[in-house]
């Protein structure tokens, strides 16, 4: 992000000297945010608080690793390291490992990723359609962000799909606490719950912290709220650091109702608007300036910066998406080719929905130009990685029936299904985990001796390994005794025999070696962080999987949807598809409310304030529905824009500079092969 100078400004001082009481900091698009929560902790911690005193709560584990760098970098290696600075869901972690057992769940409990949730709402539901499960696994979430238990939820429910959800919340709810296990919105619901619930964990947390820091408050959701709430009670000052105007998560149970509801809950609240830009040029901020001023507003806020107008804001209007991508990749080319200091990772292309990246992929190969899609497949959720993890999973919770079916199972080891279907019923008839049951001393009633054998092996095994891994602390001896782990499970073999490629199985298993290396960095700590045992590494595994961001440092052009655009910034930037149907994105004939036009208005001002000294708004007279060319409307987002009709679309200068780049780029092409 782009740095502000220095010195702070004044807005930016006053936000970081106001420590008494609540504050909300309205932070614009490249203000400086960061900058101020940090200097604002170097604030508190002069003012005589310690630093493990101080919570500041951000979104994703980049976010919150990036916070604590720039932390460091004021405050030092050592306060920087007490600092509690965390995203919402690794709170939630902290707070149940410690206090967990006052809702009745084991210090070693497991948290479910989406496959696991899956599994057991299929279950639940007596459904095998993933699609239908699907859709409960989000209507559930859903309610869960708007803090509804099973009871409200069926109380709520509008409709017969959602009455039937319901049902299955409650089953999944029951299934969940019978494996001692949460999801990742448990990691926010259960933490408020014990907070409400339990008067002496109340006063306990709430005694924790001395000051807490939000940032990105715009994007929290009901039940993140009332846990800040909870956790300032009446006393503990807070600052919320957030921007209205980029709210743009409705659709995951964000709300900006948040930011309406501060003055109301705290009537002292001080509210501090950031807006001086250090990013964007006069032109760029005019026109973001422009069409945000279309929606009603919270909080007065204009933009402004100090780099002059710039380069005026271009309108490309194309005859089809494939004439739009050769534009695009045209003028990346042109402004490389006019200026040699200018890096691929410079450019970025930005749409409203995925489906819009095959075309320019497509393009951008054909041009041999770089490029990377921003979050593609996550090194994460390849399968070996996943078999790995659930063997973490069942060594912190024996009781994790998803990891121990496939921990039983990869690689495979005598134990068939049948096996397992018997064992699944034994165990739900005595109402145990698979593991539990697997040692009942009457399981010989359900199964035959060779496959209890086989059961007790497993069994005998994992017990042994959670008993090494409990005690293995350091980064080298967790590497060793993973790499003993693989071996003991023939692990390797397993991906070989799996695979008709050996380049696939070597690849695999590159990716298994570099898992074993991340487990060992995580548990060898550093400056910021102590050594930890490989149980607790795979505690919380499953939380630093599902919120890691891994940023590669490539030079190659970056195509991403606005909404995971969000927080980073390129120099040059193509907004394609601004059209009516895309954005605004409207699906078939649903109706577009006031709302969520708003939320769509919010979206373009995100996609026009990422370009820091160029922008390209795209727009197409015909677009594909189906196997169809149609007519396409503008986006009415353009005329609020406001864009000068004579400097506003392309300069025939610039169209000359992209002629002469294709055709160098032509002329420099290999002649093509007699095959």
């Amino acid at each position: 992000m782009a740095e502000a100078p220095a010195t702070l400004n004044p807005a930016q001082l006053a936000a970081v000297h106001h420590l008494d009481g609540p504050c909300l900091v309205l932070a614009g698009a490249g203000s400086g945010k960061t900058r101020v929560i940090v200097h604002k902790i170097a604030r508190l911690l002069q003012a005589g608080l310690e630093p493990r005193q101080i919570a500041a709560i951000t979104f994703t584990n980049k976010a919150a690793a990036e916070m604590r760098e720039r932390a460091k970098q004021i405050v030092g290696g050592r306060a920087a390291k007490d600092l509690a600075i965390s995203t919402f869901h690794s709170l939630g972690v902290r707070m149940l490992k410690t206090d967990g057992s006052r809702l009745g769940l084991k210090e070693q409990f497991s948290i479910f990723d989406s496959d696991d949730v899956l599994g057991v709402l299929r279950e639940a539901g007596g459904c095998n359609d993933n699609a239908v499960a699907r859709s409960w696994q989000w209507t559930i979430s859903l309610w869960k962000n708007q803090g509804l238990d099973a009871e409200a939820a069926a109380r709520a429910a509008a409709d017969e799909d959602q009455r039937v959800a319901a049902v299955v919340m409650k089953r999944y709810e029951e299934r969940l606490a019978a494996f001692q296990a949460v999801d990742f919105d448990d990691l926010i619901s259960l933490p408020l719950k014990l907070l409400a619930r339990d008067a002496e964990a109340r006063e306990k947390w709430q005694g924790t912290f001395r000051h807490i820091l939000v940032d990105e408050y715009q994007d929290t959701n009901a039940v993140q709220y009332e846990l800040l709430k909870a956790l300032v009670g009446e006393h503990t000052p807070f600052t919320a650091v957030g921007d209205d105007d980029q709210s743009i998560y409705g659709w995951r149970g964000a709300t900006i109702e948040n930011l309406k509801r501060l003055p109301q809950d705290f009537p002292r609240l001080k509210v501090i608007p950031l807006e001086q830009n250090y990013r964007s040029t006069g032109n760029i901020l005019r026109a973001a300036n422009n069409v945000i001023a279309q929606n009603p507003k919270i909080y007065e806020k204009k933009l402004w910066s100090e780099f002059g107008d710039g380069e005026p804001v271009r309108l490309l209007e194309c005859d089809s998406e494939e004439h739009e991508a050769e534009r695009a990749v045209a003028r990346i080319q042109a402004l490389r080719g006019a200026d040699a200091r200018i890096a691929w990772s410079d450019f970025a292309i930005l749409y409203r929905a995925n489906h819009q990246a095959r075309i320019i992929e497509q393009k951008l190969r054909q041009a041999q130009v770089p490029y990377k899609v921003s979050g593609g497949q996550s090194w994460f959720d390849r399968a070996e990685i996943k078999d790995l993890c659930a063997w973490l999973r069942l060594l912190v919770n024996p009781d994790d029936d998803p990891a121990f079916l496939r921990a039983v199972t990869t690689p495979k080891r005598g134990i068939g299904h049948q096996t397992l279907a018997s064992l699944g019923e034994f165990a739900g008839k005595w109402k145990v985990s698979l593991f539990e049951a697997l040692f009942s001393p009457t399981l010989k009633t359900a199964l035959k001796g060779k496959a209890i054998d086989s059961l007790h092996e497993f069994g005998r095994y994992v017990n042994a390994l959670e008993e090494r891994a409990r005690h293995t602390r350091g980064g080298e001896e967790a590497r060793k005794l993973m790499l003993e782990f693989l071996t003991d499970i023939g692990y390797e073999r397993h991906l070989h025999d799996g695979e008709e490629s050996e380049k696939i199985a070597a690849s695999r298993w590159s990716n298994v070696v570099d898992f074993v290396g991340w487990i060992a960095r995580r548990a060898g700590g550093d400056e910021d962080r102590p050594e930890q045992t490989v149980l607790e590494v795979a505690q919380t595994i499953a939380v630093i999987i599902s919120l890691a961001e891994r940023s590669e440092d490539q030079d190659v052009v970056t195509l991403s949807t606005l909404h995971a655009s969000k927080g980073l910034e390129w120099p040059h930037v193509v907004l394609a598809g601004v059209n009516e149907g895309l954005l605004p994105f409207r699906a078939g004939d649903e109706e577009m409310t006031p709302e969520r036009l708003e939320e769509e208005r919010r979206l373009m001002y995100v996609g026009i304030t990422r370009a820091r000294r160029t922008l390209v708004v795209s727009t197409l007279r015909r677009r594909k529905k189906g196997r169809e060319l149609v007519a396409a409307v503008p986006s009415r987002f353009i005329t609020e824009m406001k864009l000068n009709e004579s400097t506003g679309r392309e300069d025939p200068r610039e169209r000359l500079a992209k002629l002469r780049a294709a055709l160098a780029a032509k002329a420099s092409a290999p002649a093509p092969s007699a095959d």
